[in-house]
This record gives structure tokens, C-alpha cells and sequence, in this order.
């Protein structure tokens, strides 16, 4: 077995055991900036005597809660990269500790800088002398426990919908229709061009490896598009001269290529989509333009296919396969990136495009063989 496909089964079959919320998704700043901050504007609410005061105890707070976040956020960004290298037999312990620790000492620490600064800040000089740190710093600890909480039992919620996602996604790209005409036209292959039909069998077998994988699975760019070629290669058999694919790059190199990491089967379906419905109801050569861009450490594909919305296969009016498939892979970038992703359709000028965009992260360099 090729050492890169040992790698992705690995990688596959490891459990998932990172607990601390990453600190660098948008998604998780917003909503522990809400939470704390409605939080201790609810407090402060019932502990003054009108709005004007709650406001004003607010403003002074603001100074001390928000570099709290912001540093104890930042802190958990880090570990959260490196959660996966902790022992196992203690890493759930050490990581729901560590979201305890971190608010609680990096709250003690700010509370300790700003109260240097007593001429502009004489109210955390006078928290720090009456021994209000320690109370701080144990109200912190338990907003950080309080939302690793939450947030461990959010990933826990899509649980069932990624396994249903993956259920769909296999139903929807599966289909014996598809497997049907592949075979067939391999067979009418095997006399005239024996050796373009073992080649198309051999991209069927990749093809299906990889469609029966776990939807949680990652890969890299370069790996997805190989997949996607394969694909391609097996619908021009069936397709001939209808299909016609356009492959552009616009600022993305070789090596984001070979290093973005992306969820495995992501950008297949949306292929598959086009294949389906632009290109076979179509009697005339049919264009699938895929773009791949990257910008702003952010990766960038754009898929557009000719549509026909008066055939009754037009994909303008998304039929439930098609928007099944959109809604899976929709569901899996927001799972995997939450807010920082987004999965978008439009028509226009007889055109379909769908337009992915997530943030670009770098998969692991693999070891050189024979290396520990």
C-alpha cells in the first residue's frame, strides 16, 4: 500500500480527541465575546441602581474583560494546534484544565499590568489592593469551563448530522446509474482500447476507495483535484466531446496547492453536480470552468456549468439531489471552520456557478521515508 494512502487511513481512523475551542475561528471569538460580555452586562444590571450606572461599570469592565478574551483566546488558538500531540492517556483532562487556567491566569495578569497604571487606571489598582484578583480570576475560570462546555457539546450536537451528511453524501454520489454507465462504457472499451479501459477502471477503483471514506476526513488540494481528474476522465467515456472542462488557477501556487488542506470530497461533488446538470441534458458541447485562487490566506473555488432552466433538469431550480449534495458540504465547512467558511450559488447569463471559500490551512509535511 503507497506510504500517502497509509497516511490518509491513519489519519482517517484517529479520533478526533482535541477539546479546546480554537481561539482563532471567528465564530468561537464572536460567540465568547457575546457571551462574556452579555454575561457581566446582566450582572452589572442588577447590581446598580439605573441603566446610566450599569453603562458606566460597563465601560470600566470593558477595559479589563476584553484583553482577558482576547489574550486567553489567542493562548487557546495555540494549544489547540498542539492538543493532539498531548499524552493521550491525559489529554481530555489536561485540555478542559488548561480552558480553566488560562482565563483564570491571564485575568490575574491584566488585572496586575493595569493596576501599574494607577494614574489612568485607579480602579484596578484598588481590585488588586483589596484582594478582588482572586475573585476575578475564579469568575474568568469559570466562564472559560462554562464555554469549553458548550463548546465540546456543539461538536458533539453535529455529530449526527455529519453522519447523515455522509449517509446523503453517499447516497447522492453513489448512484448505480453512475456506476451502471462507468462499467458499460469501460466494457465497450476493453477490445477497441484495452489499455484506456484498465486505466478507467483503475480511476473507478480510487474513485470508490475514496467516496466510501469517512466525511470527517481531510486531504489536501492537490489529492482533490487528482480525484477530480479521475472522475473527469471516466464521464468523458460516457460524454465524448460534450464535456468539456476548463482548469484555471489565478494566485495560488504550487505549493499552497500541494499543502492547503482541504475535507476530503468536497470539491468532487461539486464537479459531479456540474457533469449532471450541465452538461448531460445538453445535446451541444457543454464547458465546466473550475477557478481555484488564493488570497488573503484564504482558498477560493469557483465552479460555473451552462444550465437550461426549461429542460426540467436545470440546475437553476436545484433539485433535492443537487441541493442535498450543496447542503452536505455546506454543513461539513461549517462544521470543520464555522463562520469563516461560506458555500454560495447564483445564476447568471446562462450560467450556474457555485463559489466555495474557507481559510487556508497547511497540512503536515510528511516525513521522509525511513525517518522517526
Amino acid at each position: 500500500m503507497p506510504n500517502d494512502q497509509i497516511a490518509d487511513n491513519a489519519q482517517t481512523q484517529r479520533p478526533n480527541t482535541v477539546v479546546i475551542p480554537d481561539g482563532c475561528n471567528l465564530g468561537v471569538v464572536f460567540r465568547v465575546l457575546i457571551a462574556v460580555n452579555l454575561a457581566v452586562m446582566a450582572a452589572l444590571l442588577l447590581h446598580s441602581d439605573s441603566v446610566m450606572a450599569a453603562l458606566n461599570s460597563f465601560v470600566e469592565s470593558a477595559m479589563l474583560i476584553e484583553p482577558a478574551c482576547f489574550l486567553s483566546l489567542s493562548i487557546l488558538c495555540g494549544l489547540h494546534r498542539f492538543a493532539d500531540r498531548f499524552p493521550l492517556r491525559f489529554s481530555l483532562f489536561l485540555q478542559r484544565l488548561s480552558c480553566w487556567l488560562v482565563p483564570a491566569l491571564v485575568t490575574i495578569a491584566v488585572i496586575k499590568l493595569l493596576s501599574g497604571f494607577d494614574w489612568f487606571f485607579s480602579g484596578f489598582s484598588h481590585l488588586s489592593a483589596t484582594g478582588g484578583a482572586p475573585l476575578a480570576a475564579f469568575v474568568a475560570a469559570l466562564f472559560g469551563g462554562a464555554l469549553q462546555h458548550y463548546f465540546e457539546l456543539r461538536a458533539k450536537a453535529f455529530s449526527p448530522v455529519l453522519v447523515e451528511a455522509r449517509l446523503q453524501a453517499l447516497q447522492a454520489r453513489i448512484r448505480p446509474h453512475f456506476l451502471f454507465n462507468s462499467l458499460n462504457a469501460v466494457l465497450s472499451l476493453i477490445r477497441t482500447e484495452p489499455r484506456r479501459a484498465e486505466a478507467a477502471l483503475e480511476d473507478l477503483a480510487d474513485l470508490i476507495r475514496v467516496l466510501m471514506r469517512d466525511g470527517r476526513a481531510m486531504t489536501t488540494l492537490e489529492k482533490e483535484i487528482r480525484l477530480c481528474r479521475q472522475y473527469l476522465s471516466i464521464e468523458k467515456i460516457r460524454l465524448g466531446e460534450r464535456l468539456k472542462v476548463q482548469w484555471e488557477r489565478a494566485g495560488i501556487s504550487d505549493e499552497v496547492i500541494f499543502r492547503a488542506q482541504i475535507p476530503t470530497l468536497l470539491l468532487q461533488p461539486l464537479i459531479e453536480n456540474a457533469v449532471h446538470y450541465g452538461v448531460e441534458p445538453s445535446t451541444e458541447p457543454a464547458l465546466i470552468r473550475i477557478q481555484l485562487s488564493h488570497s488573503l490566506e484564504r482558498i477560493e473555488i469557483i465552479i460555473t456549468n451552462p444550465y437550461n432552466p426549461y429542460s426540467g433538469k436545470g440546475v437553476a431550480a436545484l433539485p433535492e439531489g443537487n441541493q442535498m449534495a450543496l447542503e452536505n458540504i455546506r454543513e461539513r465547512l461549517s462544521l470543520l471552520y464555522d463562520v469563516e467558511a461560506q458555500l454560495t450559488t447564483t445564476t447568471k447569463l446562462g450560467q450556474f456557478e457555485v463559489r466555495a471559500s474557507f481559510p487556508y490551512v497547511k497540512a503536515a509535511l510528511a516525513k521522509p521515508q525511513g525517518s522517526r
